[in-house]
């Protein structure tokens, strides 16, 4: 390794490098439920820090190795640990929710052509994959509509009111 001498180029790798460094920390935490801290300075000599719990904790381990940690200590790293585990299933639920999307956007966009083209006005010849893609495209038109008609619907309810 050689020192990057541009340095706009050097800024750029350190700010990559230093997020490539946080999440291997966060799967080491994840992991193996360890407690760690990581300080650095950027090329600009702007501190740069992760602990995982606190700070608190991870000092006081450091400090103390083998002193068992007090009370409050230890009552925030499980509140701050549990906190890290709910973002964590948040964020699973949503990369989940992003590849649905994903693959209703494909299937759309498949029906478009395909609509587009009037494959549908001689459904007898649709192979399998055509017809479960006709099939998803009308369940999401049906669900839009419905979902459009309920809000004209309260539109109503509520101008009438």
């Amino acid at each position: 390794m050689e020192k990057i001498e541009n340095e706009a180029a050097r800024y750029a790798s350190f700010l990559e490098h230093r997020l490539s460094l946080y999440k291997l920390a966060g799967d080491l935490v994840q992991q193996h439920d360890v407690d760690i801290g990581i300080v650095l300075s950027s090329p600009t000599n702007k501190p740069c820090s992760f602990f995982h719990p606190t700070v608190d904790v991870v000092s006081q381990r450091l400090m103390n190795p083998n002193v068992e940690l007090g009370d409050t200590t230890k009552l925030v790293a499980t509140c701050v640990r549990n906190n890290v585990n709910e973002i964590e299933y948040k964020l699973a639920e949503l990369k989940i929710r992003e590849d649905v999307a994903s693959k209703q956007s494909v299937i759309l966009d498949q029906a478009k052509e395909m609509r587009e083209i009037d494959w549908w006005e001689d459904v007898e010849k649709l192979k399998t994959d055509e017809v479960t893609q006709f099939e998803a495209w009308l369940d999401v038109a049906d669900f839009n509509m419905k979902n459009r008609l309920k809000q004209l619907e309260n539109e109503v309810a509520s101008n009438a009111s």
